[in-house]
């Protein structure tokens, strides 16, 4: 069985989630933990019997290093991810890859001209009534695709505009890129590419340089609409996912945790009309995405194959937000072009 050694950049939240993934994996070993916050990179990997570092190039360089887990600031994900990718280390590079999609185009680049497998940390996708839906939806369940839609959003808590998501430097934007992401995500991954994008980006809570509301419409040449709205002042938790077609729908609610408990909810379409026959499955526990994830892309990496949520995807996805902001700034429909 191989072995893969993973170090993790970037000891915050969503590293720690990145490392709570690794241990129910026997192929997989945490070799380091890296963060310019020494104290935070020393208590995360003391947590995890391993090492702490501040230095990331000296990581990236490393031979006993396989594969590299990118959790920083959006502002350092293009520069460590090409650093790593130039050292012939696999990368994971938490969403969004990259401030932009010219730094996105650098990260896809550089995994191609090394050769080694990229991902962008897409976990939405293996939350487990996403994937069921996904699967339903490809088997056909609700027919021709018409409509998607989603609302997903927080409220934030005391003292958010003065963390790093405030400062358009280090993140590159507010709420649509920051949440949005993996919205416009799963609409490429159940409807394709689409072809225009609308929208509104708005600062109306938050002291912020950034948008703490996006709301945001696109389209496919053959009709299909997928419409969003991410927030950052949604009081209560809420992730809604709804697909609609001609013979029923799909409807994702919840993510878990404080998003609620994670359901889905099949319809379909009576032929006399009335009320949809509905189905509603619950997914309750942990969230298990994280560990799906790195499932799925620790196959990939053994069989040779892009993984789920790969480069390519990454960049899609900051093509279609940063069409939406160009949209906002103009007033216009932006066509998404390749």
């Amino acid at each position: 069985m191989m072995s893969i050694s993973v170090g993790i950049i970037g000891a915050g939240l969503i590293g720690r989630k990145r490392a709570m993934a690794l241990p129910k994996f026997d192929n997989c070993k945490l070799k380091v933990v890296v963060d310019v916050d020494r104290k935070r990179a020393e208590e995360l990997a003391a947590e995890f019997g391993t090492e702490s570092e501040t230095d990331w190039g000296k990581v990236v360089r490393r031979k006993d290093i396989d594969v590299i887990i990118v959790a920083t600031y959006n502002k350092y994900l293009m520069p460590i991810s090409v650093a790593a990718l130039n050292n012939k280390k696999h990368v994971l590079c938490e969403k969004p890859l990259g401030r932009n999609i010219g730094e996105s185009k650098q990260i896809i680049d550089a995994a191609k001209q090394s050769d080694v497998i990229l991902k962008t940390g897409f976990n939405h996708r293996h939350h487990p009534a996403i994937a069921k839906a996904k699967e339903l939806f490809t088997g056909g369940k609700i027919g021709k695709l018409y409509f998607l839609r989603c609302c997903y959003g927080h409220g934030g808590r005391p003292g958010y505009d003065k963390e790093w998501r405030a400062d358009k430097d280090l993140c590159g934007g507010g709420e649509l890129l920051d949440q949005g992401v993996h919205v416009v995500d799963l609409f490429r991954w159940l409807a394709g590419d689409f072809d225009e994008a609308f929208g509104y980006t708005e600062t109306y809570f938050w002291n912020m340089e950034v948008e703490d509301n996006a709301f945001a419409i696109f389209k496919k040449d053959n009709g299909v609409v997928a419409t969003m709205h991410t927030s950052w002042t949604q009081w209560k938790n809420r992730f809604s996912f709804e697909v609609y077609g001609s013979e029923g729908y799909l409807i994702v609610d919840g993510l878990g945790g404080g998003y609620g408990t994670e359901t889905l909810r099949i319809g379909k379409r009576k032929p006399e009309g009335g009320p949809p026959y509905e189905e509603i499955m619950e997914f309750r526990g942990p969230d298990i995405s994280w560990g799906e994830e790195w499932k799925e892309f620790i196959s990939a990496i053994k069989e040779g194959r892009e993984p789920l949520g790969n480069g390519w995807d990454g960049y899609q996805a900051n093509r279609m937000i940063q069409a939406v902001y160009e949209s906002a700034k103009t007033g216009k429909v932006i066509r998404l072009e390749d």
